[in-house]
């Protein structure tokens, strides 16, 4: 009897063994595309390999076909194009980003992120958009300055600038606050916002510009936190990557393509966010 129960067990531990592997490699499969895990993606010298924040737009999100556009992922496709690279567009979780770039598994993020603050952390790209980081308020709220936001609850995307703005130099703002509360994403944080759970978002002007296009259902306070340069960050002491892509796109702001690809997200105030030579 004892040998039977011992045979049974050993079948029931293959079985679990076989399952476990096949969903492996059923998850694998599913996670095998653009917008999941780069695993299968051999990163060498002809493949460039973004990182970015999937739901930041208009630098970069999901195009609603399964895959993804934005501002900056438009640069890099075009960065791509002109060095005869293949683009990897590689969504990441924000607060993985420093992993991932220093795994290997993304060569740079380039998705409207911030050096204020980061100078040391990363071999920056020259900066390319001078930001500001703005309040979105209900369009029917009380609410028309950064000083009508006291004792307000007010959300921000973890990690994002606006963030670090509000901990850092301006945090004498934050100080007014009832509750700084900070969301996985933009996403929660307006409809948040739409259900009354919170007062106001603290975030980019672009993306603000975007999230809210011409909805009668938000505002963008006059007032604005702070203002902050874009850049692209590649792994500290990757110069050489780094110098080809600011390369070419000098060549592309020469010939007039980064205005042009500007001018696509007219709507959402990016040309006029550009910094020139």
């Amino acid at each position: 009897m004892n040998k039977k129960i011992g045979f049974i067990f050993a079948l029931v531990v293959i079985a679990f063994l076989v399952m476990g592997s096949a969903s492996a490699g059923f998850f694998d499969f599913l996670g095998s595309g653009n917008g999941g895990s780069n695993n299968n993606v051999t990163n060498d010298n002809s493949t460039f390999i973004v990182g970015f924040d999937s739901e930041f737009p208009p630098y970069g999100y999901s195009d609603g076909n399964g895959g993804y556009t934005g501002f900056d992922l438009d640069l890099a496709q075009e960065v791509c194009n002109r060095n005869n690279w293949t683009l990897v567009k590689q969504p990441i979780n924000w607060d993985s980003k420093d992993a991932e770039l220093d795994s290997g598994s993304i060569d740079c993020i380039w998705n409207g992120f911030t050096i204020d603050g980061r100078e040391n952390n990363y071999t920056w790209s020259e900066p390319y958009v001078d930001n500001k980081q703005v309040v979105v308020v209900k369009s029917d709220a009380n609410i028309n300055s950064l000083a009508d936001l006291a004792g307000k609850n007010v959300e921000v995307q973890t990690d994002s600038s606006a963030l670090k703005a509000l901990q850092g130099d301006n945090k004498t703002i934050a100080d007014t606050f009832g509750n700084l509360n900070q969301v996985a994403d933009y996403n929660t944080a307006f409809m948040d916002l739409k259900s009354g759970a919170c007062d106001a978002v603290a975030m980019d002007v672009n993306t603000a510009h975007y999230d809210i296009n011409s909805s009668a259902d938000f505002k963008i306070l006059n007032d604005t936190i702070t203002s902050e340069k874009y850049g692209i960050g590649f792994k500290l002491g990757n110069t050489q990557l780094k110098d080809q892509v600011q390369s070419t796109l000098d060549e592309m702001y020469a010939d007039g393509t980064v205005d042009k690809i500007a001018a696509n997200y007219s709507d959402y105030g990016v040309p006029e966010a550009l910094i020139h030579k």
